[in-house]
């Protein structure tokens, strides 16, 4: 299974973005797919998170409004739509993959993940 994040760049405070993770290898259909963020020198920041199958969502409490996740099962991607970004997520987006059960927000029990792509937002 790989994961293949892209979509990230550079933004002014409030503009939006939207990240993608596609998927191969094999379809993900038990399991939960997530995206996570990073600065340098802090802990890996659980975003935003989507069970494959349908139904339950997720989302970190500082992207909570802003921040949408949905997937499309034809072409085995999920996204992230950024909206009203602010300085403060600018970071390093990770997607990650891991069967459904395990913890959503924990990302040490992620079984797969994306290579990352950068988000910058200026003020």
């Amino acid at each position: 299974v790989q994961l293949q994040a892209s979509g990230g760049g550079s933004v002014q405070d409030g503009g939006s973005l939207r990240l993608s993770c596609g998927v191969s290898g094999r379809a993900l259909s038990n399991y939960i797919m997530a995206w996570f963020r990073q600065v340098p020198g802090k802990e890996r920041e659980f975003v935003a998170a989507i069970k494959v199958s349908g139904g339950s969502i997720y989302y970190g409490d500082s992207v909570k409004d802003r921040f949408a996740i949905s997937r499309d099962g034809a072409k085995n991607t999920v996204y992230l739509q950024m909206n009203n970004l602010k300085p403060e997520d600018t970071a390093t987006y990770f997607c990650a993959a891991v069967r459904y059960g395990s913890s959503w927000y924990v990302w040490e029990d992620y079984e797969y993940w994306g290579q990352g792509t950068q988000v910058t937002v200026s003020s």
